[in-house]
């Protein structure tokens, strides 16, 4: 992957992690992206209350996973780097 493909991957995961975040914000959290591997993976960070929230998992995969493969299918997958899970 180039600079520049990666730049606007980054953009594009950017743009479905900004459909989530006003559900993350009512509860006091909210959702950082971290990297995007050569694989495809992206590495978020969980904010504030999100970070020690059990429902972490659950959000993971039914709202910030969803999100981002319903605009970006090629994406692998995705992992928190701290929190929950």
């Amino acid at each position: 992957m180039t600079v520049l493909e990666k730049e606007d991957l980054i953009k594009r995961v950017d743009s479905a992690l900004d459909t989530v975040r006003p559900h993350l914000k009512v509860d006091g959290g909210n959702v950082e992206l971290v990297d995007i591997t050569d694989e495809l993976l992206v590495k978020v960070k969980w904010l504030g209350s999100c970070q020690s929230c059990s429902m972490s998992v659950m959000t993971m995969k039914a709202g910030l996973e969803m999100a981002i493969k319903s605009q970006l299918p090629q994406i692998t997958g995705v992992k928190a780097i701290n929190g929950v899970n």
